[in-house]
């Protein structure tokens, strides 16, 4: 890897259209030293809590989003988020990498500060074109109230020293918040072939 991308290098992915990022708000208020700032989605996704005893993504007889709701919001709208509580969203924003930059998502400090914890999964490969669904959970001790449109995390790219193939990964083309596929990976129908646990 060659190294974190700068201001300036953003700007100039995003000017040479290599970078897309759609919409940007605000250029101004989103570019950081070495990073862009992206805003929370209107769409929120919850497990029901209670509806299975666990969630066993390698003996699941129905797709793992089946044990979610979704909830979409309008601007001005609040999701409130308890203690504890995990929900999925997506950024606002629609992207488009370079095939030789990848991204790390990190949750911006000043909501990190109130409890809470964004993208614990935080890698998007070279060439990932969609919305990033993002990981929330309230590590705080009081609900804490989210507004969709907000700045609630950033991007921080690196350049890699050759360009890499296609994403053709399980999440590619995302445009919304998407519950886990783990039960697509390979390695779970044989791990999970047995009759007990």
């Amino acid at each position: 890897m060659k190294g974190v991308c700068s201001a300036r290098e953003i700007v100039e992915m995003l000017e040479s259209g290599d970078l897309v990022v759609t919409p940007l708000l605000d250029i101004k208020r989103q570019l950081g030293r070495a990073s862009l700032d992206v805003r929370l989605g209107l769409e929120f996704v919850l497990f029901r809590r209670g509806y299975v005893p666990s969630l066993d993504a390698g003996r699941s007889r129905h797709p793992i989003a089946d044990y979610y709701d979704r909830a979409r919001l309008e601007y001005g709208d609040v999701f409130v988020l308890h203690p504890g509580q995990f929900a999925l969203s997506s950024t606002l924003e629609f992207f488009k990498l370079p095939s030789d930059v990848m991204a790390y998502v990190i949750g911006r400090s000043s909501w990190g500060r109130l409890g809470l914890v964004i993208a614990t999964a935080t890698f998007v490969d070279p060439n990932f074109r969609g919305s990033i669904t993002l990981e929330l959970v309230n590590e705080g001790e009081v609900p804490l109230v989210l507004y969709p449109g907000t700045r609630v995390a950033q991007l921080v790219f690196h350049r890699l020293n050759e360009p890499a193939p296609p994403y053709e990964g399980k999440y590619a083309l995302d445009t919304r918040a998407t519950a886990s596929k783990a039960h697509r990976d390979e390695e779970l129908s044989w791990l999970s072939d047995k009759d007990e646990y």
